[in-house]
């Protein structure tokens, strides 16, 4: 069993990254002037009703517009409509949320404002497939990319070119209205044009690119998209003149975050460490790289020394080859941590700040230098379940998965690591 008064640590530092990114508590700082017409809102992500419910409070005028978010994330809201719709593979109620919110701007005039609240999420909730592909055409594609072990800037560099709402498409459709957006930064990077693909942030990289980020991540796209793509035009540019007026504020970050835990952690006397903001790789090996910073720590005090808490950001993939079986990234980063730790007095916490951990009902779990051998204990082998991508059964076998629920922000992936 993992010490209690470890697992209260690590979960008051998670509670202070997600505290960081509350909507309620950003927003404020970056509110746009009143505009002389119509306040349009706009949204999408894992945490766009609560965003829609905090700019209610804080915007002393009419407000009107329509934000989708995920199965089971919405929230109470007075002016803006909250539509639902599936993630992280996208369903008919996400085709129908694109088309109200593009129906939301349709119309407008140079003296409306639109905000636009995105957060990570986004792109599954808003399908919306060109002329020639379907829903289904759109499903394939994100079970290709999710599957693929792709950095998520090049899942996202594919799914612009493959949409008639994302890469500045939603905000083309607002002019000539002014477009404000304020957005949760979900991705290593913190580019705003990559959180949930940018439906009102167009992005430089153009469909020359996109192709070549297929060829080098070896992304086996289906059939259609591959023929879509050989003859899809670019989409919008930065440099469209009807994107003049608009302006884009990250508005809560995983560097935010993790400052925010290492302040407690810090609080709490013990000595915080960020090694980045912006992890990327596959899970299992970034997962092995902790572990071998954490025990150089245990064992040696460097490179830092104890105690100590190391802390991480960033979204990290799982390439699914074999197997099938179920976990995210975040469990899979665990369960390869873990074997690297055996024996150690450390104890590690990693979830994604949305409070989902992919498909599953967790946020991620917590380990420590007794997990393999607790597994073992009770007749499962630890490196069978990382080979066949089995995580969360393994953990989730040993009481040890984290879920707080839906949080209502997404600032990516926090990992945690103490070492005593």
């Amino acid at each position: 069993m993992i010490a209690p008064d470890d697992k209260a640590f690590l979960t008051g530092l998670f509670d202070a990254a997600v505290a960081a990114a509350d909507p309620g508590k950003v927003l404020a700082r970056h509110l746009p002037g009143k505009p002389r017409g119509r306040t349009v809102v706009v949204g999408a992500g894992k945490g766009a009703a609560q965003m829609a419910a905090a700019l209610e409070k804080l915007w002393d005028a009419p407000l009107e517009g329509v934000v989708v978010t995920r199965y089971g994330f919405a929230v109470p809201t007075r002016s803006v409509r909250v539509l639902t719709a599936s993630h992280p593979v996208p369903d008919e109620a996400g085709i129908v949320a694109s088309k109200a919110l593009l129906d939301a701007v349709s119309g407008l005039t140079e003296e409306d404002l639109v905000v636009a609240l995105v957060c990570g999420g986004g792109s599954a909730l808003l399908p919306a497939p060109p002329d020639g592909l379907t829903l289904r055409d759109e499903q394939a594609l994100n079970h290709a990319l999710l599957n693929s072990g792709a950095p998520i800037s090049a899942m996202n560099a594919v799914r612009r070119h493959v949409s008639t709402i994302k890469g500045g498409r939603l905000a083309l459709a607002a002019h000539p209205a002014r477009v404000v957006s304020l957005i949760v930064s979900d991705v290593p990077g913190d580019d705003p044009a990559q959180v949930a693909s940018g439906p009102t942030v167009p992005d430089r990289a153009g469909l020359d690119a996109a192709r070549g980020l297929v060829e080098a991540h070896q992304i086996k796209l289906p059939g259609r998209i591959r023929d879509y793509l050989d003859s899809a035009t670019d989409a919008p540019s930065p440099d469209d003149k009807r994107f003049a007026r608009n302006t884009v504020s990250i508005v809560a970050s995983a560097r935010i975050s993790l400052e925010a835990a290492a302040a407690r952690a810090e609080r709490l006397g013990i000595r915080a460490f960020i090694l980045s903001d912006a992890v990327e790789g596959e899970a299992r090996d970034v997962g092995r790289v902790h572990a071998a910073i954490a025990r150089e720590t245990r064992l040696r005090d460097r490179p830092f020394a104890t105690p100590a808490v190391i802390l991480s950001g960033g979204e990290t993939t799982v390439t699914v080859d074999v197997g099938g079986g179920r976990g995210g990234r975040n469990t899979e980063f665990l369960l390869a941590f873990a074997g690297g730790v055996e024996g150690l007095d450390v104890t590690a916490l990693a979830a994604d700040t949305d409070g989902i951990d992919g498909t599953e009902s967790c946020a991620g779990a917590f380990v420590d230098g007794r997990t393999w051998e607790r597994l073992r204990k009770a007749r499962m082998d630890p490196g069978s379940l990382l080979a066949l991508h089995d995580s969360w059964t393994g953990l989730d076998a040993l009481g040890d998965l984290f879920t707080p629920g839906p949080t209502g922000t997404n600032v990516n992936d926090f990992r945690a690591v103490l070492v005593r």
